[in-house]
């Protein structure tokens, strides 16, 4: 098996500059190249299922987690964050079906929600400022414990991705053939967002509340914008989605500012690039 210290003497090879001596760094680098693809999937399989306003809602769902299992004694506030994620994910999709109001408008009204009562939650017991990392999170505080989380859930979407990625999209473009098809829409979607709101929740903690939602979405809309078939709008929004992520990470070391937010930053261009191409064809 091959060693972390092999992989760093690697990266010193492969990067020979001064970022690459700091440990906090190589660790946030193998973090990006494995949480990009992740979220680069899991990101077009969002776009094509017009779910981009829900991923942004879950990502404001973690206060409330958090807040909860501060209250009852949960020690790991991304365990609570899970749980709870996932419960407001199936809620969310429950009441969705049940035709009770548009999608839009369900999903502003529990985001809000969530987010109000996370906040008020926190505020009372004092823990706010404890937890307010959370809000832009922290890639460089990744460490080894973390890395192998992330390499699991890394495994978990492309396990999903290998087998319902073809009945999710066929789900998004008509739900009735689906299930002529003899397709179980109720399973696969609650798979589904099972597994955005485990993906989201574990993220969260290194990218961040606030952006969370913009590192899933913006690489995979870059690629819609130039991709002429689903093997392109893949590639494409991994190779967005790495590009961003490396090159932010660096630019943050240099200039100084905090990592999540610089990586959306370049995240943006690229996406504002793509539609300039779109647009000159």
């Amino acid at each position: 098996m091959i060693s972390l210290q092999a992989i760093y003497n690697v990266i010193e090879y492969i990067f020979p500059f001064s970022w690459s001596n700091y440990d906090f760094m190589k660790n946030a680098l193998l973090a990006i190249v494995i949480i990009a693809p992740l979220f680069a999937l899991i990101g077009t399989m969002i776009v094509n299922n017009k779910m981009a306003f829900f991923s942004d809602a879950l990502g404001h769902s973690a206060l409330t987690g958090i807040a909860i299992g501060s209250i009852i004694g949960i020690k790991d506030p991304v365990i609570s964050m899970i749980i709870f994620g996932i419960l407001f994910a199936y809620i969310i999709y429950s009441l969705k079906n049940k035709d009770i109001s548009s999608n839009d408008t369900i999903i502003s009204v529990f985001s809000s929600t969530s987010i109000a009562l996370g906040l008020a939650l926190l505020s009372k017991g004092g823990n706010f400022s404890k937890y307010s990392n959370f809000l832009i999170g922290d890639i460089l505080n990744i460490g080894t414990n973390d890395l192998i989380l992330i390499f699991i859930a890394f495994i978990i979407v492309i396990t999903f991705w290998m087998l319902l990625s073809n009945k999710l999209l066929l789900i998004s473009i008509d739900n009735a053939l689906a299930k002529s098809k003899g397709i179980n829409v109720k399973v696969v979607e609650t798979l589904f967002i099972i597994i955005v709101a485990i993906t989201v929740m574990i993220s969260i903690k290194w990218v961040g509340i606030l952006i969370v939602n913009s590192l899933l979405i913006l690489p995979a809309a870059a690629s819609k914008n130039i991709s002429n078939n689903i093997r392109q709008y893949s590639l494409y929004s991994i190779l967005f989605s790495v590009i961003s992520g490396v090159s932010g990470l660096i630019i943050s070391f240099y200039s100084k500012m905090a990592s999540g937010p610089t990586i959306v930053l370049v995240a943006a261009l690229i996406y504002f690039i793509t539609v300039a191409m779109k647009r000159s064809k």
